[in-house]
């Protein structure tokens, strides 16, 4: 009877799978429709997406960023909003405010654009720190608070910020602290030759630009969240992941004495956790309902890259987090 029961579950999830891959598939071909070149951003978008895990995006102007995002929700029948963080902002321009109606001598709650299923914080690093609190806290309590009453925010609820790595003149750097709050760092690179004159061909020509159209429900993420959570992890896999961000924080202890006045501080618990939730969403946008090495070691670098601090002397050799996460990731023992 308890294998029966266990090979009607086992047939169940698999069912799940193929139906969670079938709809992300979808949401990959209608983005495709408007977007060219961002494949590969538009995946780990998904990933931190079936994770339930906030994204910092991280490229010059002029990448698509903005559009990817705008698309992506088009896709997904969410509501989308967008912040422009500026250096006069105020907290209440992100959250809301209370407005007192003084021929009913009452207060009012007006929501601010925080209250979105996907939230585009556009340049985040122009805000001053208080406003940036105000996101992150939203970010990490899924909650608003404006005068006495507390709102939950909808789920899905998923923060895709955006800076400039380049110009840093009258920014405010995220402190180490509110960026671990951020599930993954996405870095956002040129297209190639070829996509970028497909583009040109797609903006300048006479025809309708094309529009995204809804393929997937709200209720269908956190559907396929669920799912995600039942894909099986062993125990192997996890000790590797923890081996991973160890490394990070006491690297000659894990055989890589090199590192160790390399790197200023390293991930955090929240790290090792977020490498077992995004790998068992890789594994299960593979089609599989158990996870893998490679999966974490795939999904490692965008998890620890704004986790792990750079001393001085790292930066004088120019070596990057992502030089040191490379280099951890080819010493420490794949089970």
């Amino acid at each position: 009877m308890e294998q029966s029961q266990s090979s009607s579950a086992t047939t169940d999830l698999a069912a799940e799978v193929t139906a969670v891959q079938e709809r992300f598939d979808a949401v990959k071909a209608e983005v495709g429709k408007v977007l060219v070149g961002q494949d590969e951003l538009l995946g780990r978008l998904l990933l931190a997406l079936l994770a339930d895990g906030h994204v910092l995006l991280e490229g010059v102007p002029g990448l698509a960023k903005t559009l990817t995002v705008s698309t992506l929700a088009d896709t997904l029948d969410c509501t989308f909003s967008r912040i422009q963080f500026t250096p006069d902002m105020l907290p209440g321009d992100v959250t809301g405010t209370q407005i007192f109606n003084p021929r009913e001598g009452s207060y009012s709650v007006r929501r601010g654009p925080v209250f979105g299923n996907l939230v585009l914080a556009d340049e985040i690093n122009r805000a001053p720190p208080k406003v940036q609190a105000a996101l992150l806290e939203a970010m990490q309590e899924r909650q608003v608070t404006l005068g006495e009453e507390t709102f939950g925010l909808e789920e899905p609820f998923l923060v895709m910020a955006t800076q400039n790595p380049i110009e840093q003149e009258g920014t405010y750097p995220l402190p180490e602290a509110q960026l671990d709050r951020f599930m993954v760092k996405l870095k956002v690179g040129y297209l190639s030759r070829d996509d970028e004159v497909r583009v040109i061909d797609r903006m300048a020509g006479a025809g309708r630009v094309p529009q995204a159209s809804s393929v997937m429900a709200a209720s269908e993420i956190l559907t396929a969240r669920d799912a995600a959570r039942l894909v099986f992890v062993d125990d192997k896999v996890k000790r590797y992941a923890v081996d991973l961000v160890a490394a990070t924080r006491d690297p000659a202890a894990s055989g890589l004495a090199e590192l160790a006045n390399l790197i200023e501080f390293g991930a955090s618990v929240r790290a090792s956790l977020n490498l077992v939730k995004l790998a068992k969403s890789h594994a299960l946008l593979a089609g599989r309902a158990y996870t893998s090495p490679h999966d974490v070691k795939t999904v490692a670098p965008d998890v620890l890259r704004h986790r792990v601090a750079v001393t001085y002397e790292a930066e004088a050799e120019g070596r990057s987090s992502d030089d040191i996460v490379e280099t951890i990731l080819a010493h420490v023992e794949v089970p």
